[in-house]
């Protein structure tokens, strides 16, 4: 992989980020904004995972053990939560009104590592992520993603 074009992305090929975009922007008629809260957490869920993995891999980690550490501790809805924190000021109104859909949504499960408001709170930002994702807005995913998490570890 040639580290030059996807420094910026977290590994991700600039290509592939295009093709996403333009697969889910072109010639879609149907508003996203009716898509459910939850599902649109189901796909940022999903988008978030493999922008860490990404992530995690171009940084050198390979076993697969030590890949599944890291990333679970990514993943856990206290860092999730905390991640959102950290980037709530940089939100546009849309984002943070989709943020709000997803928070706000009732959902079936209970939180397995940290609070409710912390559940809540990550459901929240994989909406938002969702959200951006069926937006055709890679750019902007891997942007908030990059910096909570540089914004996570300077925290640290």
């Amino acid at each position: 992989m040639n580290s030059e074009k996807t420094d910026k992305s977290f590994g991700l090929c600039p290509e592939s980020c295009e093709k996403i975009k333009k697969h889910f922007t072109e010639n879609d008629n149907s508003d996203i904004r009716q898509v459910p809260a939850l599902t649109l957490a189901y796909l940022g869920d999903a988008v978030y995972e493999l922008i860490i993995r990404t992530k995690l891999v171009k940084d050198g980690m390979s076993h697969v053990n030590d890949l599944n550490k890291k990333s679970s501790g990514y993943a856990k809805a206290p860092t999730q939560a905390m991640i959102f924190h950290l980037l709530e000021e940089e939100l546009s109104e849309e984002e943070m009104a989709t943020y709000k859909r997803g928070r706000n949504a009732k959902s079936g499960s209970v939180a397995k590592s940290g609070t409710v408001t912390d559940y809540r709170a990550a459901t929240g930002f994989e909406a938002m992520l969702g959200f951006l994702y069926l937006q055709g807005k890679t750019d902007r995913i891997l942007e908030l993603v990059e910096k909570g998490i540089d914004k996570l570890e300077k925290s640290k």
